[in-house]
């Protein structure tokens, strides 16, 4: 919609990690050497970590551009899986057949693909996204992966990639083994006011403008200052702020577009938790109703059986002590039945 107006070829905010619109700051392009020479010199695990949103995907996708032709990748973006369904797709992923369940004979024949991999002079690397998701029975059955090996090398390599949880984790006493197995460690930060400048112009620059500086430094500022220099963020914000740009044919994007553009997305941010409390209060009055049905079906039920047993006094007097005891009854399932109620909302 707004390619025309500012004269781009492609959209440069794009939420999608494509390695082409990476944007190196020091330290990412530090933990992007780390990763390719770990590849290369095949020291078995490796560890990378980052907040949501600083790019580790991206990164990721980056390294495996920068491998040779000599090294086969199974990249795993799904780590809410068991460790048999990861072990089949990264046999998959590696091209290996297979055609039975049988977990010994896949690890024969991965093992049999490392060892043609290493006669050919080939790598061989497992990444697995989002490993902070991992258990530690599935961490530690991943780490028994890593026993291929021969006198000289480790003919598998794995990356494990996550948010900083991931770190807490490899520090559990169960997962001793896979600790003192990592041979490298790297993190990356988000970015500062300058990089994040240098971020929007990069993907500028890349998706084909003509004016870097489309963004003014008010709007640079004010963007940093309310993404705290996640990428993930000043993506969306940036992609925002260009369509309201657009709309109000500003061919700059000042500071008054951008807190356009963020009013907007504190906007969408309310009505989902709008639509959560329509949602909690809909729960409660549902949960009233069921309440106020239990006791009215109690109420008629003791009705019945005093009618059946006596007078109209006996009737009365039966469902007085029927109420207090019920009422005390009551009292005390209501507080735990709130007492759940509210462990429920809160998450």
């Amino acid at each position: 919609m707004y390619l025309t107006f500012y004269a781009l070829k492609e959209k440069p905010f794009n939420a999608s990690p494509d390695p082409n619109f990476l944007y190196l700051t020091p330290g990412h392009r530090e933990a992007l050497a780390q990763l390719v020479y770990a590849v290369q010199e095949s020291k078995g695990f490796i560890v990378l970590t980052g907040e949501v949103g600083t790019g580790k995907t991206t990164l990721l996708h980056t390294l495996i551009q920068r491998l040779d032709g000599d090294t086969e990748v199974a990249f795993i973006p799904y780590s809410k899986l068991s460790f048999d369904e990861i072990f089949v797709y990264m046999l998959e992923k590696l091209g290996i057949t297979n055609t039975t369940n049988s977990r010994a004979q896949w690890l024969l024949a991965l093992d049999s693909f490392l060892m043609n991999q290493r006669l050919a002079g080939q790598k061989t690397v497992l990444i697995v996204d989002e490993a902070q998701h991992l258990d530690s029975s599935t961490l530690e059955q991943i780490r028994l992966l890593s026993n291929f090996e021969t006198p000289t090398e480790k003919p598998l390599q794995i990356l494990l990639a996550g948010q900083p949880e991931l770190k807490a984790r490899l520090e559990l006493p169960e997962l001793h083994q896979l600790k003192q197995r990592i041979g490298l460690r790297c993190s990356i930060r988000s970015l500062t006011h300058d990089e994040s400048r240098d971020y929007i112009r990069h993907r500028l620059r890349i998706a084909g403008a003509q004016d870097v500086d489309l963004f003014t430094d008010g709007a640079v500022k004010r963007i940093a200052a309310y993404t705290g220099g996640l990428p993930r963020l000043l993506n969306i914000v940036c992609d925002h702020c260009l369509l309201f740009g657009y709309a109000d044919q500003k061919r700059k994007i000042d500071r008054d577009v951008v807190d356009q553009a963020i009013e907007y997305l504190k906007g969408e941010e309310r009505s989902q938790n709008d639509n959560l409390d329509t949602s909690r209060q809909h729960t409660r009055a549902r949960l009233r109703w069921v309440f106020g049905a239990i006791v009215t079906a109690s109420l008629g039920g003791a009705a019945f059986q005093f009618l059946g047993s006596g007078g109209l006094i006996d009737v009365m007097q039966g469902l007085e002590g029927h109420l207090t005891a019920l009422a005390a009854s009551a009292q005390s399932s209501l507080h735990l039945l709130l007492g759940a109620l509210r462990g429920i909302l809160s998450v």
